[in-house]
């Protein structure tokens, strides 16, 4: 059996681990630090543990970070890393700078299952799961990416590679890692959104949990009918179900749902649809994020283009007029092939 990687195991694993090998909690506690608030993977550098701890644990354990393939720069500032992972297997992670902000898009599948039909990431297919280590591992390599011009990560989305909520374990057991103010790695939960097709079990399992993440969905039609043409999930869970789980799930005072939506020329971008979208959200404390199709190849042939700008600012309009707070998210990286919808690396043969 190979041994545990130490990244990706709770803090409250680290101190158990501790315990195992004949030490005490605190030494667990000292580990997480070093891991997660210092990020530090090489055991010999964690000078205030003792020798013969550090000795036990090499032979128990791995430091391991998922290992940096390429990292791709972008004209717009934003940066695609592409990993690859031991068993040969590639994912992305994209660096999205705006401003004092930068938030990193993270994966959480090889591939994806779903075969969103206007998503390229979708003909991958899934190949795997990741580990809560794979997950965590991709912030902990951007922040080091970063460190070298003083900055971090500030924001984090689930919205790269894979089904957040397909891959339930290892997200929360990610998401309470990077939330964990005292020994994990901090980050505020209104600073981290968790991107959905519409998997209305997970919605309510996710709102379940004591984590208060923001939840995104990718909604992307407001009738069932386009929805299921483009979104085959539609089909096992119809807009009135991924409405009655999204009216449920639990919102701090000043938390909002983010409904994502790819407009694609002619096929969801009328007035009408934009008419009916806002009749969808009817007494939802919502934000739509309307996303401009990112080209690819092939893309065109299935009847996928981006409309033109003044049938995008007309479908903004309805949904203002209608007081829903809606931004035109033009996404970055779409030149290197970081933007939304655009990730797809090779799986291994």
């Amino acid at each position: 059996m190979s041994n545990v990687n130490l990244v990706g195991l709770l803090p409250s694993q680290l101190e158990d681990l501790a315990v195992e090998l004949g030490a005490s909690r605190y030494r667990g506690r000292q580990l997480a630090t070093w891991i997660y608030r210092k990020n530090v993977v090489d055991l010999e550098s964690m000078t205030d543990l003792p020798k013969e701890f550090r000795a036990a644990l090499a032979e128990r354990a791995v430091l391991s970070l998922p290992d940096v393939e390429r990292v791709t720069p972008s004209q717009d500032g934003s940066r695609k890393i592409v990993f690859l992972l031991e068993d040969g297997g590639r994912i992305s992670a994209v660096i999205m700078p705006d401003g004092d902000r930068i938030t990193l898009c993270l994966s959480v599948q090889v591939g994806c299952g779903y075969e969103c039909a206007f998503c390229l990431t979708g003909t991958m297919g899934l190949e795997r799961n990741l580990s809560a280590s794979e997950i965590v591992g991709q912030l902990m390599v951007a922040n080091r990416v970063l460190q070298d011009e003083g900055r971090r990560v500030t924001h984090l989305v689930f919205m790269g590679m894979g089904e957040p909520l397909a891959n339930y374990a290892a997200l929360v057991t990610a998401l309470r890692i990077l939330t964990d103010a005292r020994l994990g790695i901090g980050y505020s939960p209104r600073r981290i959104t968790v991107s959905t097709v519409g998997l209305v079990s997970g919605i309510e399992r996710l709102g379940r949990e004591d984590l208060k993440v923001n939840l995104a969905i990718s909604l992307h039609a407001a009738t069932d009918e386009t929805r299921g043409q483009l979104m085959p999930v539609n089909r096992s869970w119809n807009l009135a179900a991924l409405m009655a789980a999204v009216r449920k799930y639990p919102l701090s005072p000043r938390q909002r749902v983010f409904f994502e939506y790819v407009l694609l020329d002619g096929v969801n971008d009328s007035p009408e649809d934009a008419a009916q979208l806002a009749r969808l959200l009817r007494g939802v404390r919502a934000k739509v994020n309307l996303i401009p199709f990112n080209d690819w190849e092939g893309a065109e042939d299935a009847g996928f283009r981006r409309p033109p700008i003044t049938r995008i600012l007309a479908f903004q309009s309805v949904l203002l007029d209608a007081g829903i707070t809606t931004t035109v998210r033009w996404s970055k990286g779409e030149d290197i092939g970081a933007a939304c919808g655009q990730l797809r690396e090779p799986v291994p043969a």
